[in-house]
């Protein structure tokens, strides 16, 4: 069936055989060295972090006291639903790019270019904000060891230096850029330590866990603690006229968006696509495996975190100080647990980071190889097969994003974008069943389109419980994203001046491209 991309404009799509003919080209080709383990092990790594050690405490705490367990599901459930869509849409586009490509062989250049523009927010914002929560876990791990503190930031003139969060940044940056193989078995050894002491963390709190604690299970509405309103309570709360989004129903809802975060990296996965020996089985396998493991581990935590104390002990401090995991043991003397658990959350950060500059570096790429963004980001290097100069570009860009500003206020915006990003996976698999029927699907997707209905309906839903300042800065980001597509990406879209390629795929490239 000949099939070739339309060429409407800004609407103009790139055909799934395209897409796959253009990773063949030499000086772009990615080096095909994951299998299903490798993925798991990605999976695992980016979504067991800031969740268990950080969130899942403040949120109880601020947001939802001990529902927070529940929340977890609710987020759960959201990701799953998206989760099937992104396994059928990875198995049948085996490139890299994940959601951006998927957009682009189904609704065209210019909504391609906003979800690629939005997983940029989502990757470069989350590395940042948890480069930085590391650097706090260093703090407190330096502490421990010499036994004073031995701080990570100090202030340059007018700013604050997060040497820490740098320091972390730089290391990666070179492990990303020295092979992706490499980089999943650093991965592989941190994971499993941070997986470890998860579960002893689980095994030695369930000693603690008192019945009373999770009384009331869902705490009235604005009970104790700051409640939040205006423009920073939920989007729903504000035109649906509740009072607040602390506790209660709406903290419930508020605490699935928050704790969204928590699970933020799973599509990650589909991100490394090009370089997986047999996509077909192992991508599926790596979304679904990485998802079902860490759904257990956050619910488990959830429950005995909120069961070992009352959840108004874990409200954020006056001076701004957070509930972490650590500070349930601490209320009850088991200050060794607190060692144990800062030295996990460090191992278990530094594969966060890791796997979400990877992310980001793959969707820079992919749009580098299309031209909407300077095509020399997406040269790779012969030797090692990855995009040395984007990788650098991340490094550099995440590194200052880290050291130098106060951007947690920003962590709402990485869950909104990444929930836009599942909208656009779950409406394409819609599209892509229609349109090419052909093509050949590793993995179906079961129940369409009820799923992708499903999965657009819950992640709605969530995205209308952010805040109505996260709102109105995503609505800035995507401005400024239009505003560089008009200038910059349509003029150089390398699919615009194809003339009409065929489904064959041959990339009419410019010729110093393939230039030896």
């Amino acid at each position: 069936m000949a099939v070739r991309d339309r060429q409407s404009g800004i609407w103009r799509t790139k055909s799934v055989e395209q897409s796959i003919a253009d990773t063949d080209a030499p000086d772009t080709r990615l080096r095909k060295d994951l299998g299903t383990w490798d993925l798991i092990v990605f999976g695992v790594a980016v979504v067991v972090g800031a969740g268990i050690f950080t969130l899942a405490a403040s949120t109880a705490g601020n947001v939802a006291g001990p529902s927070v367990s529940l929340a977890f599901v609710l987020a759960a459930i959201a990701c799953g639903l998206a989760a099937l869509c992104y396994a059928e849409f990875a198995s049948t586009v085996p490139v890299a790019g994940s959601a951006y490509t998927f957009s682009y062989a189904t609704f065209g250049e210019f909504i391609a270019w906003i979800i690629g523009w939005d997983l940029v927010l989502e990757f470069a914002v989350g590395s940042a904000v948890v480069a930085k929560a590391w650097s706090e876990y260093l703090a407190t791990v330096l502490g421990l060891v010499f036994g004073a503190e031995v701080p990570t930031t100090f202030d340059i003139g007018p700013v604050t230096l997060d040497w820490g969060a740098l320091l972390l940044v730089a290391v990666l940056t070179v492990l990303l850029a020295l092979g992706t193989k490499l980089s999943s078995r650093v991965s592989l050894v941190f994971t499993t330590i941070k997986v470890v002491i998860v579960l002893l963390v689980i095994v030695v709190g369930v000693g603690y866990v008192k019945a009373e604690n999770y009384s009331p299970f869902i705490p009235p509405a604005a009970e104790g603690g700051d409640t939040a309103s205006g423009l920073q309570q939920s989007l729903l709360s504000f035109f649906g006229g509740g009072a607040s989004s602390t506790y209660g129903v709406f903290g419930l809802l508020a605490a699935a968006s928050l704790v969204f975060f928590a699970f933020i990296g799973f599509d990650v996965v589909a991100t490394t696509a090009e370089e997986t020996k047999n996509p077909q089985k192992a991508l599926p396998r790596g979304i679904f495996g990485s998802l079902a493991i860490v759904t257990i581990l956050y619910v488990a935590v959830a429950l005995v975190l909120t069961g070992m104390v009352r959840y108004t002990e874990l409200q954020t401090q006056p001076d701004g100080t957070r509930a972490t995991l650590a500070t349930a043991f601490e209320s009850l003397g088991v200050t060794w647990a607190a060692t144990v658990i800062a030295v996990g959350a460090l191992a278990g950060l530094t594969t966060v980071v890791m796997v979400l500059m990877l992310g980001q570096i793959r969707v820079l790429f992919a749009m580098s190889r299309d031209g909407l963004l300077p095509q020399g980001l997406a040269r790779t290097s012969s030797e090692r097969g990855t995009p040395a100069r984007a990788t650098l570009l991340v490094g550099v860009l995440v590194g200052l994003g880290a050291a130098f500003f106060p951007i947690g206020a920003l962590e709402e915006m990485v869950n909104i974008g990444t929930l836009f990003a599942f909208v656009l996976v779950s409406v394409g698999v819609v599209i892509l069943r229609r349109t090419r029927p052909d093509l050949h699907r590793g993995f179906r997707t079961p129940l369409v389109p009820l799923v992708p209905v499903l999965s657009v309906l819950a992640c709605l839903w969530l995205m209308l419980n952010l805040t109505v300042e996260t709102w109105l800065r995503f609505v800035v980001w995507m401005l400024i994203g239009f505003a560089v597509y008009a200038l910059y990406g349509r003029k150089h879209s390398l699919l615009g001046g194809r003339g009409g390629a065929d489904a064959e795929g041959v990339s009419v490239r410019k010729e110093s491209r393939n230039t030896p």
